[in-house]
């Protein structure tokens, strides 16, 4: 869409699409809308070559957006505000604007003080070049790949919001290509599986064990660590978990019999985690289960991780038969799509499905 007369209810009317666009006005032809696929849509000025953001249609009428639009064509210079710095957009309006879970909100804000702000706090939002952004990224990968992805992603996160607040006009980090990381799908044996399930049984011998007990339940239900290692005694609801705070928001885990056994020993204490803490009895034990190193070294696995063990139980799933979307609702996946990386997982029962058909179609072939 282009040269039509703006008003301000024909820009609130414009809908968003999958890409952002723009639609120019005829009055003032270097006056646009740039509406984006979130919705929010902003009066933006050609000028000197690049459009200059002007604020949020909400913020602002079409006549003030013109008349700033025109004397920004006069005076040849860009809209004279003072733009705050990184440090105080980031920890200000973008901070409180976002709704996260607390794990979430921790994450990034270790992620705000380690690099994003010691990098980019002190310049104003309009001075973050790519240039800059690419320097800082490519000596964060050298180091830690992953985490530079992750810090790469809320950077970008952060500054759609400045654009969508009208405070700049496009996203520096929009062209940055994060690194590309090897898909990790790792799959235990039924010999690697017994081979664990011994171990522990040995570990366990003359009492339970907390860190062998939550390896086993990790493997029994396909739970995430953090959703058993923080398990609450609210969250026990008979042959279900009734988890509160998951990835993906609260979700249902049904227990098997010996997933149930474990949770129904763990219930006997009085303290508000299974697993708690034996330092500090009122938190949950710590995330760093150096049982795991050990046991993995002492049975010739050292290449499994421990979220492994979630990827183990969904493909035993797969090969059992269980449909994907059953697979993803077991393992609380926002979307299927998710899943997909386990249907190999069914490979050698497609293979002896195509072997039965091909011999029955061979021998219909003979009775010709």
């Amino acid at each position: 869409m282009s040269g039509v007369r703006l008003t301000d209810a024909r820009a609130r009317r414009l809908k968003p699409s999958a890409r952002e666009y723009s639609v120019q006005d005829r009055a003032v032809p270097s006056l646009g809308v740039r509406v984006y696929p979130t919705g929010t849509r902003t009066w933006t000025c050609a000028i000197g070559g690049r459009k200059v953001s002007l604020g949020r249609i909400d913020l602002m009428s079409v006549e003030d957006a013109r008349r700033e639009c025109l004397r920004l064509q006069v005076d040849g210079v860009a809209p004279c505000r003072d733009l705050p710095t990184y440090r105080t957009f980031a920890l200000g309006v973008w901070h409180e604007s976002t709704r996260c879970k607390p794990t979430t909100v921790k994450s990034r804000d270790h992620v705000l003080t380690r690099q994003l702000l010691p990098a980019f706090g002190a310049l104003r939002l309009d001075r973050i070049t790519r240039k800059a952004i690419e320097d800082w990224f490519d000596a964060y990968s050298a180091s830690a790949p992953g985490g530079a992805n992750y810090a790469l992603r809320l950077l970008r996160q952060s500054l759609n919001f400045a654009i969508e607040r009208g405070l700049i006009g496009s996203n520096p980090a929009g062209s940055v290509l994060p690194n590309r990381r090897p898909r990790l799908t790792r799959f235990l044996s039924r010999d690697e599986i017994a081979r664990l399930n011994a171990a522990l049984d040995r570990i366990s011998e003359g009492g339970g064990n907390v860190q062998a007990d939550i390896i086993r339940l990790l493997l029994l239900t396909g739970c995430r660590r953090n959703e058993i290692v923080r398990l609450k005694r609210c969250e026990v609801d008979g042959n279900r978990l009734r988890l509160e705070n998951s990835k993906t928001g609260p979700r249902i885990v049904y227990l098997s019999p010996e997933a149930r056994e474990i949770i129904e020993r763990r219930m006997t204490a009085p303290r508000e985690y299974l697993f708690p803490s034996p330092r500090t009895p009122e938190k949950p034990v710590s995330e760093n289960l150096t049982l795991w190193y050990k046991i993995r070294r002492d049975i010739g696995i050292e290449d499994v991780r421990l979220h492994d063990l979630r990827h183990s139980y969904a493909s035993q799933c797969v090969m059992a038969g269980v449909p994907l979307p059953v697979v993803s609702k077991l393992l609380g996946h926002s979307h299927c799509a998710m899943t997909l990386r386990y249907a190999h997982a069914a490979d050698r029962d497609v293979e002896a499905a195509a072997e039965r058909v091909g011999a029955r179609i061979a021998k219909l072939l003979q009775c010709e």
